[in-house]
């Protein structure tokens, strides 16, 4: 069984200092937690925000490739979890046909943001790795392990790897010297 999902957000883990995009399961409250890499963490946030960068990213080739022949991205699913590693498939359709594609979780939740296809996860994964409301309430009700909403921390290190990637480097140092000044703060 498919559970259908939404992306919730962007974050960075404090603990690790690794990205994870928040899966969210809004009919029976759960979160799904995914590491990605700052630079696929870069095109969700970006896509979440409807900013468009000066050049196209590699998910908006790809989003581009894809349109330019007539396909089309039916849907995407989380579908396995092997030794701490997810796995994806990218369902496109092209001439009638049906396809899957092997992916990581993290660039096909890229291109589905961009093709607004719906995103799934299987059942097995969801049983098996996400955190639950339950699980987050402390004693007083408080949410106590919740994924936090992006603070101004996290958002001042995805814009300067953006200025950085644009090649906006004074940007990048002046976002680094906010992103100094909050940590030392």
């Amino acid at each position: 069984m498919l559970i259908a999902v939404r992306v919730d957000r962007v974050t960075l883990d404090a603990h690790t200092n690794r990205f994870v995009v928040i899966l969210r399961d809004d009919v029976h409250n759960r979160w799904l937690p995914i590491v990605v890499g700052n630079t696929e963490a870069q095109a969700i946030a970006l896509q979440l925000e409807n900013v468009a960068p000066p050049r196209p990213l590699t998910h908006d080739l790809i989003k581009n490739l894809i349109e330019s022949i007539e396909a089309k991205i039916s849907r995407v699913i989380v579908n396995d979890l092997r030794e701490n590693t997810y796995y994806a498939l990218i369902s496109l359709k092209l001439n009638g046909i049906n396809t899957e594609i092997d992916a990581r979780p993290s660039d096909a939740i890229a291109l589905a943001l961009r093709t607004h296809a719906p995103i799934f996860v299987s059942e097995d994964v969801m049983e098996r790795a996400s955190v639950t409301d339950k699980e987050t309430e402390g004693e007083k009700g408080e949410a106590t392990t919740a994924p936090m909403p992006m603070n101004d921390l996290d958002r001042l290190q995805l814009d300067m790897q953006k200025a950085i990637s644009d090649e906006r480097y004074e940007d990048a140092a002046r976002l680094r010297d906010k992103i100094n000044n909050l940590k030392n703060t």
